[in-house]
Parts: structure tokens; C-alpha cells; sequence
């Protein structure tokens, strides 16, 4: 029986996009799940944005990049990295191209929602031992409270010696965590709202109740404890205030389903994007024809001030000293140059449907997530890339056979949130938003498809190579 007309204008006008489960070969979808298994030993390295880094620059060093000296020439095919600050990486490939036709840019963020500690963080109360936090990022507060953490950073002493800390990543570590009211005492707080039901200051993390046996003098607790940080770092109390401590939930990154069809773990906004990104970088396989850039910020969680952060100057910097040793004037090389701002994008819950708008909602297993513009309500804070721009990435994606799909975050009146796109563009850069959807973003455990991590690694791969 022959096909309908309007079937057949269906077929041939309407939109292709389908769950890639139906699409990929079962060979394709093993290159994914064996490129997650290597991504999930990173988001466990990784927790934070120093040990992003550390575990960033291992690998580039690893794969014949070198920290870039400006004093010497730069030829095509050059591996070179800066690390700034041991809280953000740029690395990067010198193309074959001259730079005055600029440069392709990924940049991802590093940092993650979190527990900093306070600068005068511990004491007793009723003879039990606690930290004081501020929370880091957009938090739901009370999904902090009764999970295990583990307490990584660092501690600068009076000697100005630096010690590294990681409890509670090791089997035998002890861990800590941030109690909770039992419900049959709970009316009170129960009446609370939901963003009130565990308030900032109440973000106390437990860390010990023995006392020092030797006397009975007061905070007898808190002297036992911060005597067992004496005598493991050296430390004494002062110390704390020239710290850089942050609790992070101290569980793995773990497959999800019965099919093991996704990742759970801590961070994966948006180290999934920074690894992905990283990896497309480190297995370019050709010297690409324009020089590719790969940035690891800090700060974005945050709205990205501070020196670490892409409000700051130092990749306009990097690029205009850059453009300046490949003998180019900087601002017409950054004004010609191209950027993917790689990170994350609210995936559809069933579950709560309300908050997403499904006719341009990213789903997961639809590939990678091109989103246009973000920002909130009436597009505030968001570069919203150019038409020209999305057919360019489009046509690219569609011409090396990267599943993709668009979504934007959230109903036009529910909120949404920013990136890192907007100071990118306002270097006069073209750029937009990709990367993959997210299941229980910001919490201490999201969740992300193996097939669209795997996506946003072929796309970043293609951006720089083609």
C-alpha cells in the first residue's frame, strides 16, 4: 500500500530527533560506556577545582603538553598549558592556520556546589565537635544534611607551608556529616518552607564528640579534636583562617539502572563538560587548522568574578599574548575566533514536568543538549548566540553524525541560570552553549547518560578539528 502524502511530507519536513538508543550501533554504544568508565575514575580524582586541575594537568603532561614558557617561539602542533593559580587550566594545540582568522575556543567549569568551611570554623556545643560552613553555589540546603562527607583542600600554615587535606575518600577514612531533625520532633521545622527547612547556619558538619581526658577544663572536645589536626598536620587553630576547606559528599561515581545506562556522582556540573572537553583536546589527532583552546575555570557557580574565574582577564590575556607571539594583531584574532561555552542543561524529570517547557526541553539519551541562549525570564544575563552561529555548530554536528538536540532551562517565568557564554562573548567572541542534560542538577548526587557524555566529547572533538 503506498504512502500517505501527509505521511510522506512528515517523513521529509518534520524533525528527525529520536533517542539515540534507536540510532547508535551496539559498537558505538560500547565506545561510550568504555569512555565513562575512564570519566567516572576522574570525577573521583576530582572533586574539587585544585584537584580538577592537579588531575588536568597530569593528564596533558601525560599526553606531551608542556606549561607554556612565553619566551619561546610557538609552531604548529605545540602542546602548552598555563595553570592559574592551581584553580583553572587553559590548554592548547597550535594550528596550522594563521591566528588573525582566531582561534576555537572550549571552556568548561570546574567548580561545583559545595560546604566551604568558615575562617574561624570549629567548636563545641554541649560537648560535641562541629565545623561552620557558608555553602558554596545554588544549593537545596536540606539535601546536605545526613549523607557522608569528606573534607578536601588545603591549609596554609604560618610557615607558609602548604598541606594538602582529603578525609573521607579512603575505605578506612572517617567522614563527617550535617545532622538532621528525627520527624517525631519535627512539627516546627516541618511548617517551615522548603528553602527554609534547613538554613544556612544550621549547615554545621559533625566532626567529633570525645573529650581530652586530661583535665576537665572547658571545650575539652574541641581541644581533643583540633590536638589529633596538631599532631596529623601540624596546625593549630589560626591556621583555619588561611585555609581552603570544602566538604564534598564523599560517596563514587556509580552506574545507574539495571542496563547501566547512566552515571551518578558528585560534580558532574560540569566536570562533565570539562572532562569531555579536556579528552577532545588530548586526542586530537591531527594539528588542527586553527590553534584550539581548552579552558577550565573556576568560580562559575559563583557568577564567575575573581581571578580564577572568566570575568576575570587572564584568557583574554592568554590569547592576546597568544595571538602576539604567533605575530597577530590580538583583537582581530579573538574577534575572529569561535567558542563552545561547554556546560550543562536541565534534563526532563517525569517526575516534575511542570518546570520544563517539553516542546524545548533537553531530554537524556537525545544526544548533546545546543542551547541558544540561557539567562532567565527575559533572557537576562545570556550572550544568545546568532542564527548564523547555531547553523554553523548545527551543520557541523549534523555533517560528522554527532547526535544532538536543543533545550533551554526551564519555563520562560521559572528562573533559569547562566554561564560562562556571556564574558566569552563580551570579548567579542562568538559563542554558545553545549553540553549535556542533567538529572538532579546541584544536588550532592546528579545524574548524566553515558551516550550523551560520549556526544559532548565528539563534539568538542569535531569543534577543534574541523
Amino acid at each position: 500500500m503506498s504512502e500517505s502524502k501527509a505521511k510522506g511530507l512528515k517523513k521529509e519536513l518534520f524533525s528527525k530527533k529520536k533517542n539515540a538508543g534507536f540510532i547508535m550501533s551496539e559498537n558505538e554504544i560500547k565506545k561510550a560506556d568504555d569512555f565513562c568508565n575512564e570519566y567516572k575514575k576522574f570525577l573521583d580524582i576530582a572533586k574539587t577545582e585544585r584537584e580538577a586541575v592537579c588531575e588536568t594537568v597530569r593528564l596533558l603532561e601525560e599526553n606531551g603538553f608542556t606549561e607554556y614558557d612565553f619566551k619561546k617561539d610557538l609552531n604548529p602542533g605545540d602542546r602548552i598549558y598555563i595553570n592559574n593559580r592551581n584553580k583553572a587550566v587553559i590548554a592548547a594545540i597550535i594550528g596550522r592556520d594563521s591566528a588573525e582568522h582566531g582561534f576555537r575556543i572550549n571552556a568548561a567549569h570546574i567548580d561545583s556546589p559545595r560546604l566551604d568551611l568558615k575562617q574561624n570554623p570549629i567548636y563545641e556545643d554541649n560537648q560535641i565537635g562541629f565545623f561552620k560552613t557558608h555553602y558554596y553555589g545554588g544549593i537545596k540546603k536540606y539535601q546536605w544534611t545526613t549523607i557522608p562527607l569528606a573534607l578536601h583542600g588545603v591549609i596554609i600554615n604560618s610557615k607558609n607551608e602548604k598541606i594538602e587535606v582529603k578525609i573521607g575518600e579512603d575505605e578506612n577514612d572517617p567522614v563527617f556529616c550535617v545532622c538532621d531533625l528525627l520527624p517525631h520532633l519535627a512539627a516546627q521545622q516541618m511548617k517551615r518552607t522548603l528553602s527554609e527547612g534547613v538554613k544556612g547556619e544550621e549547615l554545621n558538619i559533625l566532626i567529633g564528640s570525645r573529650p581530652f581526658k586530661d583535665d576537665e577544663e572547658s571545650e575539652m572536645v574541641k581541644l581533643n579534636i583540633i590536638d589529633i589536626l596538631n599532631k596529623k598536620y601540624g596546625i593549630v587553630e589560626d591556621d583555619f583562617i588561611s585555609a581552603e576547606l570544602e566538604a564534598v559528599p564523599a560517596f563514587k561515581a556509580k552506574d545507574i539502572g539495571f542496563d547501566r545506562s547512566m552515571i551518578g556522582s558528585y560534580g558532574q556540573d560540569d566536570r562533565v563538560c570539562a572532562y569531555t572537553a579536556l579528552k577532545a583536546l588530548i586526542d586530537c589527532e591531527v594539528v588542527p587548522k586553527k590553534t584550539a583552546i581548552t579552558v577550565l575555570t573556576d568560580k562559575e557557580e559563583t557568577g564567575s568574578d575573581g581571578n580564577t574565574g572568566l570575568n576575570s582577564s587572564y584568557l583574554k590575556y592568554f590569547i592576546y599574548d597568544l595571538a602576539e607571539k604567533l605575530g597577530v594583531n590580538a583583537r582581530q584574532a579573538i574577534s575572529a575566533s569561535e567558542c563552545l561555552s561547554a556546560d550543562v542543561n536541565a534534563a526532563f524529570d517525569p517526575t516534575f514536568p511542570d518546570v520544563l517547557e517539553i516542546r524545548n526541553a533537553s531530554k537524556i539519551n537525545y544526544g548533546v543538549c545546543v542551547t541558544k541562549f540561557t539567562g532567565s525570564r527575559g533572557k537576562s544575563g545570556t550572550s544568545d548566540a546568532s542564527a548564523e552561529f547555531v547553523a554553523r555548530i548545527r551543520n557541523l554536528l549534523d555533517s560528522k553524525n554527532v547526535i544532538w538536540q536543543t533545550g533551554e532551562l526551564g519555563k520562560v517565568d521559572l528562573g533559569g541560570g547562566g554561564t560562562v557564554a556571556q564574558y566569552i562573548a563580551n570579548l567579542n567572541i562568538d559563542v554558545i552553549d553545549v553540553g549535556v542534560p542533567v538529572l538532579s542538577m546541584h544536588a550532592p548526587f546528579e545524574v548524566t547518560s553515558k551516550i550523551d557524555t560520549y556526544m559532548a566529547y565528539k563534539t568538542f572533538k569535531v569543534f577543534i578539528e574541523n
